[in-house]
């Protein structure tokens, strides 16, 4: 089996400094959308993992996020995608827990659910923290340049062996010629 592990915030939809708090903020990136169909078509299973301590901060709870995911889950669908499973993290960052990104404990529930070894898995997000997490649990890490992927290109210190593309798209279009 095949599995890819995706970020969700500037990698699969817009970011915001004010958090995505209900369905109607989320805003899929041009062609990300089309980068999950197009992974999918070719056999990968699909997971998001995603840091998303604005619940743990009172500005969401865990249903609205789950409107959220159904809104992404619908909005792939759409085009011929899927999402095969969320993880997400609600705690702060000063929780000190194991599933917040860096620390590489969704992408360890992922790869133990889909029975994956993470040598295997791609994790694609714009964020060090994603890359970290990646390179933590030993998978493959993929800095997207969309969200705040330049600012994190530019910043240097990217774990050995990150590759770089410009989109979720551009991934696919290379995993899934």
């Amino acid at each position: 089996m095949k599995l890819i592990i995706l970020d969700r915030d500037g990698t699969i939809n817009h970011d915001s400094d004010e958090y995505i708090k209900s369905p109607e903020e989320w805003k899929p990136i041009k062609g990300s959308l089309e980068g999950i169909a197009r992974l999918t078509q070719a056999g990968y299973r699909i997971a998001v993992a995603t840091n998303q301590s604005g619940i743990a901060r009172g500005l969401l709870d865990t249903q609205t996020l789950f409107a959220i995911h159904d809104t992404l889950q619908r909005a792939a669908a759409q085009v011929g995608g899927r999402v095969d499973a969320f993880f997400f993290c609600p705690h702060a960052e000063s929780a000190a827990c194991m599933c917040r990104k860096p620390q590489p404990g969704m992408l360890m529930e992922a790869a133990r659910r889909f029975n994956v070894p993470l040598k295997s898995v791609y994790m694609v997000g714009d964020a060090q923290r994603d890359l970290e997490a990646a390179a933590a649990a030993g998978a493959k890490p993929y800095l997207v340049l969309t969200g705040k992927g330049k600012k994190t290109r530019d910043a240097g210190g990217l774990p050995r062996g990150t590759q770089v593309f410009a989109d979720l798209g551009a991934v696919a279009a290379r995993l899934a010629p």
